[in-house]
């Protein structure tokens, strides 16, 4: 009896440990925004100095209406880190 009540504590632990490792990775990815309104996918938090960045959770992407947005416009996403600069991609 011991030996289930053992096994099956182990095995939700690892299961515990699982999840957290899987919702710790998901939890950097943002959507970021400069001054100028331009708004990409992010994997990181960098900050560069001179600009001005806000982020918001991954999801905030689904709750704009990106076509009829004045203030805000969506970039592709670029590989490598970086940022926009109205509308021009600035490696760094």
């Amino acid at each position: 009896m011991k030996k289930i009540t053992l096994c099956t504590a182990a095995l939700t632990a690892a299961l515990g440990l699982g999840g957290l490792a899987v919702s710790a990775g998901s939890a950097s990815a943002a959507v970021v925004c400069n001054a100028a309104g331009d708004c990409w996918h992010v994997d990181h938090r960098d900050r560069y100095p001179g600009v001005a960045l806000t982020y918001h959770p991954d999801d905030w992407y689904f709750h704009r209406h990106w076509d009829n947005d004045r203030d805000h416009h969506w970039r592709d996403y670029h590989e490598g880190r970086g940022y926009y600069d109205h509308g021009v991609w600035v490696p760094r």
